[in-house]
């Protein structure tokens, strides 16, 4: 405001005085990729649904240690994690995670964390699904 003021007392006084506003947005988008065959499966794999145990997990994950995903069960997408952790995150209601096969996209929030009841995984094709939750996955004993 102050610099408006200024620019009207140092303009001529017969001549008009144009102003223009610039806005200027940012928008960031992470795409998580899909792990590498030996890593872990990148499409539903039936024997692999008893490879892993879900157990309660966070609300939030931070974004910058997923360092890939894999699509093990049909409403989830599991994120591994860099420290070798993995996650499940569970897809709202009516989403097939098959389309999630090559990838996501993330848009992410301020505090740099993916949540469950917050966020959306983006397709490559379009689709867009809601997170219900995240869970951990730890290894299945073989005997159950």
């Amino acid at each position: 405001m102050l610099h408006s003021v200024l620019l009207l007392l140092v303009a001529p006084s017969g001549e008009s005085v144009q102003f223009a506003q610039l806005t200027i947005q940012q928008r960031v988008i992470i795409r998580v990729p899909m792990a590498r065959k030996g890593k872990a499966p990148a499409r539903i794999d039936p024997d692999a649904r008893h490879m892993w145990k879900e157990k309660k997990g966070p609300r939030c994950v931070a974004l910058r240690s997923i360092r890939s995903a894999s699509v093990v069960v049909d409403h989830g997408v599991d994120l591994l994690l860099a420290d070798n952790h993995r996650y499940r995150a569970r897809l709202e209601r009516g989403c097939n995670s098959i389309g999630f096969y090559s990838g996501f996209y993330v848009e992410p929030d301020d505090d740099g964390s993916l949540c469950s009841g917050r966020d959306a995984l983006q397709a490559r094709s379009g689709l867009s699904c809601g997170i219900d939750d995240i869970r951990r996955l730890v290894p299945a004993d073989p005997d159950d």
